[in-house]
């Protein structure tokens, strides 16, 4: 069974950065595009970017464009989201996820989910 785990949320100040992480276990994460998504307070999910399987193909939302960078280590199964920049929206659940179709995960129905690692920018 495919299981992913999210790291690395905290409060941070605005205007700062943090390095998020998803392990993946259970199969390689190289057949996989990686996704991460995010839900604010008394908000909906929403896209945050995703990398193909080999990271030849990488998008952003246009809300993190220019501050987020995705990556992955297919050797370690593990992706990341770093993000710099911080502001207030940017607070809340940051979720992974993974599929075989980059389509299906920009979309939101990725077959496997973290459970989250939470995010709170804030002075």
């Amino acid at each position: 069974q495919v299981q992913l785990a999210e790291s690395g949320g905290r409060l941070v100040q605005p205007g700062g950065s943090l390095r998020l992480s998803c392990r993946v276990s259970g199969r390689a994460m190289s057949v996989y595009a990686v996704g991460w998504f995010r839900q604010g307070p008394g908000q909906e999910r929403e896209f945050v970017a995703t990398i193909s399987s080999i990271g030849a193909t990488i998008i952003y939302a246009d809300s993190v464009k220019g501050r987020a960078t995705i990556s992955r280590d297919n050797a370690r199964n593990t992706a990341f989201l770093e993000m710099s920049t911080l502001k207030a929206e940017d607070t809340g659940v940051y979720f992974c996820a993974v599929d075989p179709s980059t389509t299906k995960l920009r979309s939101g129905a990725a077959l496997y989910w973290g459970q989250g690692t939470q995010v709170t920018v804030s002075s």
